[in-house]
């Protein structure tokens, strides 16, 4: 009889795929070349370094290199010229202060300068009607004062002054006689009953009344008529 002879099939043949040498090459090449990009990543983070913590080693390294002395130094330097701003601008508001209230002060005192310049025309009007008055008294004028013509004169001085004053400053002067009793705007200097009147009444401007820019700055003295029932109350009440 004749041997038969058996041969083992391994059970994993045929399941992997055989590797060609081109291809493990090709593997081993990118490794090579993924490792070598991170080097040389790394080589330059080393390289540039990082901004902020390179100015912080600067800084570090500054005062590291500056002494206890030097620093005093600086900071001293430092206060002496910020002292030296702080008294220049003290006396510059100082002279700012001192200015300020001398114009103040010049307002004040020349404040009525406008007025009185318009015065001054008015004044000068009143000197030659004077002059004029005293020159025809003189012996040696052969005609008298025409004392229609000097009234008629002082008249329109006095026009005009008012006019002014009313027209320019609203200084305006205002009549009492007839009008309603008003304390606010009157100041009796008389009374006398009346049975004409139901209210007390101002009958007669002695010294008239100005307003200037519609306030009253003096009061108008006058006479004033108040009815007979109030006068007798007046008098059972004292």
């Amino acid at each position: 009889m004749s041997k038969q002879t058996t041969t083992e099939i391994p059970e994993n043949i045929g399941n992997e795929a055989p590797v060609s040498e081109d291809n493990g090459v090709k593997q081993n090449e990118g490794a090579d070349s993924a490792q070598t990009e991170t080097d040389a990543g790394l080589n330059a983070a080393s390289v540039c370094g990082n901004p902020a913590e390179e100015a912080a080693g600067k800084t570090n390294a500054a005062q590291e290199g500056v002494g206890p002395e030097e620093t005093i130094a600086a900071l001293q330097a430092e206060l002496a010229e910020v002292k030296d701003q702080y008294l220049r601008k003290a006396a510059e508001f100082e002279n700012f202060r001192k200015r300020m209230n001398r114009e103040k002060q010049d307002a004040i005192e020349f404040a009525n300068q406008s007025l009185l310049l318009d015065l001054i025309p008015i004044i000068d009007d009143f000197e030659r009607a004077l002059k004029s008055a005293e020159g025809s008294n003189s012996p040696s004028q052969q005609q008298p004062v025409d004392f229609a013509n000097f009234c008629e004169g002082i008249s329109l001085i006095e026009k005009r002054l008012s006019t002014q004053l009313e027209n320019k400053w609203r200084l305006k002067r205002f009549d009492s006689a007839g009008e309603v009793f008003d304390p606010n705007r009157h100041e009796a200097i008389m009374m006398e009953k009346s049975p004409e009147v139901s209210e007390p009444t101002v009958q007669e401007d002695f010294l008239k009344g100005y307003t200037l820019k519609d306030r009253v700055v003096r009061s108008a003295k006058v006479k004033v008529l108040m009815p007979e029932n109030e006068v007798r109350n007046a008098e059972g009440n004292e």
